[in-house]
């Protein structure tokens, strides 16, 4: 009998009742876990941190909080793979500048837990990126390392050959093995291949990927991709700026090469930024079957409020044209974790760090945009209501985890 007060009690107050296994129990949610083939609704429990359980059906008397996410998409917390997230001071810089934003801005409230800064940094500022941003900052936030040495700060000095050096490079990736997920090459004028060999060099040396952000306009797109090697990410997959650069032709027809590149293992980014994405590209090459691998956004000051908008924009738009749902999600999540070689991120095993997000599709009119200035038209598109990191929630859009406020509280008459 006394077990039974203490039970209504505590449900009735919301007070823990015989220590509860878990923190927070989310119930009724379609669970989209690429890695472990799972689509279906389950129910997902959290306990200090880290994915406690996962079930058809979870007894919500186990659970501290409950849930109910009845209508929702639960999914790991997604992985921006193309960001420039290295804030500071300077003016008209990236690096340690005012072009780049600052990752809690932008994250949590689009699902992102993990933003990948693609090289805004090089071995002489990393150090200086690590400690004013990555250190201060809730998202994870892990980097390719720029093989020019002061990283994106403009010429001449991200063109300063001297300055790509590729045991320095190696050295400062050795020394942050758990921050510094490769090596970037891009926004390179001259004609030399040394900043590209050097660049290969060093993420060869490391183990790591190769992030080519194809800023190169003195090698042609078949070049590039002819030198890199399965793993190592194009950026930029769909821009139709310079001539040497889009992977279809005039015609709409997917160039040979680019093809053998995708079934040779190279990965395609979207990196969508604000020229770097083009539907008389994507369209056609999605047709074709060129599916991107991550949807790197190409987050920064200038793509933040033109066409791109964010992660859950970009993977709404190819919804819009024609990918499933599951899909993008799992390039958004798993297949972004495997590309910067962390697969200890973008699931929801039990035992893995509980970053998720819970997502509406909401349906309707919506249009979407590419750098061109085009529109298209889609029926659904995605919006973030929930998303936790380490176990902490850090974004609630419609206080789904918040206490309900009851307006018959009693009030204390001050006079």
């Amino acid at each position: 009998m006394k077990h039974c007060v203490l039970f209504f009690l505590g449900m009735t107050l919301g007070i823990p009742l015989f220590g509860q296994e878990f923190d927070l129990l989310i119930q009724n949610a379609y669970l989209i876990d690429a890695r472990n083939a799972r689509q279906d609704t389950l129910d997902l429990g959290m306990a200090n941190g880290k994915i406690a359980q996962v079930a058809p059906s979870i007894d919500p008397s186990r659970a501290k909080k409950v849930i109910d996410a009845s209508g929702l998409i639960l999914c790991p917390g997604l992985i921006d793979t193309h960001t420039h997230v290295f804030v500071g001071s300077k003016a008209r810089t990236f690096a340690d500048g005012f072009s780049s934003v600052s990752p809690d801005d932008f994250s949590f409230r689009s699902g992102v837990t993990t933003v990948v800064d693609a090289g805004t940094s090089g071995w002489r500022n990393f150090e200086t990126f690590k400690k004013n941003v990555i250190d201060a900052s809730q998202t994870r936030v892990l980097a390719f390392l720029n093989i020019a040495g002061s990283g994106m700060s403009g010429n001449p000095s991200q063109e300063n050959l001297e300055d790509m050096d590729a045991e320095m490079a190696v050295k400062m990736i050795q020394k942050y093995p758990d921050h510094l997920v490769g090596i970037k090459i891009g926004h390179y004028t001259g004609e030399e291949w040394l900043p590209f060999d050097r660049a290969l060099l060093a993420a060869e040396t490391a183990k790591k990927p190769l992030l080519v952000e194809c800023h190169l306009p003195q090698y042609t797109l078949a070049e590039q991709l002819e030198k890199m090697r399965p793993g190592d990410i194009l950026t930029h997959s769909f821009e139709e700026i310079d001539e040497r650069m889009p992977i279809v032709d005039e015609k709409g027809r997917l160039r040979p090469f680019v093809q053998t590149a995708y079934e040779r293992g190279i990965i395609f980014d979207v990196g969508h930024g604000g020229a770097g994405f083009w539907f008389s590209q994507a369209i056609p090459a999605l047709r074709q079957g060129l599916v991107p691998h991550t949807f790197g956004t190409d987050l920064h000051r200038f793509s933040m409020n033109a066409g791109m908008k964010n992660i859950l924009n970009v993977m709404s738009k190819f919804i819009a044209m024609g990918m499933e749902t599951e899909e993008v999600i799992k390039r958004a999540s798993w297949q972004a974790a495997q590309a910067i070689q962390r697969p200890d991120l973008g699931h929801l095993s039990e035992g893995a760090v509980a970053d998720l997000a819970l997502l509406k599709l909401h349906e309707g009119e919506f249009g979407f945009v590419d750098a061109a200035g085009n529109r298209i038209a889609g029926k659904y598109k995605l919006e973030a209501e929930l998303t936790m990191k380490g176990g902490k929630v850090v974004y609630d859009l419609n206080g789904l985890t918040a206490k309900t406020y009851n307006e018959n509280m009693l009030w204390i008459d001050e006079k």
